[in-house]
């Protein structure tokens, strides 16, 4: 294990949206900043803008010859990892263009296209565990370390059980949610005796081409929360939680 004097983060999907956020803010904290993104011109667009000490890093967290990459580079480069923060997804594999609505109505539990089902689920539960597998030789030779996984309140059990919830759940983005919960839920038991940290956070309803931008929060707004997340070192193992106008003032929401 490395004591390290530099705290070094990647970002997956940062060169957009919530992603951008959360390495923007981590830059401005002064950690080495990681920006992942599938396309290596728009990451270094954004890694550009960020400035200071962030790099453009090619990520494709569903291939995993992108991903075997990704760690080889900060291995040779960094030498270990700090924090890592699963920001990457998708909402869905149809049509695009459609309003949420639209979206979610097709994603009904009775009609959801199976392999649409399977390529959302690849990218955000499959996707997000092999990049965490990939990376935890790196984060094992930090001091401390940290996982912070955006999940979605979409994905909580209890919120979709009450009827006067007017988002209640899909078989295809929501449950895909709620697989990445128990995942990690259960990657933090597994870790629980170790350096790492796991953390789930939910944005909030933010406006992101996740929902065709008809979120209610400026994607500002909706990034506080897991910024939040993202630079606290004394929240508890396997917490979720997400903005305190629906998770109340202590933040945490119902699994």
């Amino acid at each position: 294990m490395q004591t390290e004097t530099k705290k070094v983060a990647l970002v997956t999907g940062a060169n957009t949206g919530v992603g951008y956020q959360i390495a923007k803010s981590l830059a401005d904290e002064g950690f080495t900043v990681y920006v992942g993104a599938r396309n290596p011109d728009k990451g270094e667009v954004a890694a550009t803008e960020i400035g200071k000490q962030s790099k453009a890093i090619q990520l494709d967290i569903t291939d995993s010859q992108s991903i075997d990459a990704a760690v080889k580079k900060i291995q040779s480069e960094a030498g270990y990892l700090t924090l890592l923060v699963n920001n990457a997804a998708i909402s869905n594999a149809g049509k695009p263009g459609r309003t949420m609505e639209e979206v979610l109505g097709a994603q009904r539990a009775s009609i959801a296209p199976i392999d649409e089902m399977k390529k959302v689920w690849e990218t955000n539960v499959f996707g997000t565990l092999a990049v965490t597998q990939a990376f935890l030789p790196l984060l094992r030779k930090a001091e401390k370390a940290r996982i912070v996984t955006v999940s979605s309140a979409l994905g909580s059990l209890t919120l979709n059980a009450n009827p006067a919830n007017p988002y209640r759940f899909d078989a295809v983005y929501g449950a895909s949610k709620t697989a990445l919960n128990g995942v990690f839920l259960s990657l933090a038991i597994d870790l629980a005796n170790t350096n790492i940290k796991v953390h789930l956070v939910s944005p909030g309803f933010t406006a992101t081409a996740l929902n065709n931008f008809q979120g209610t929060d400026t994607v500002e707004e909706g990034s506080m929360e897991p910024i939040r997340v993202a630079l606290s070192e004394d929240l508890p193992t396997g917490s979720f939680t997400g903005p305190a106008q629906y998770a109340g003032s202590d933040n945490i929401v119902p699994w």
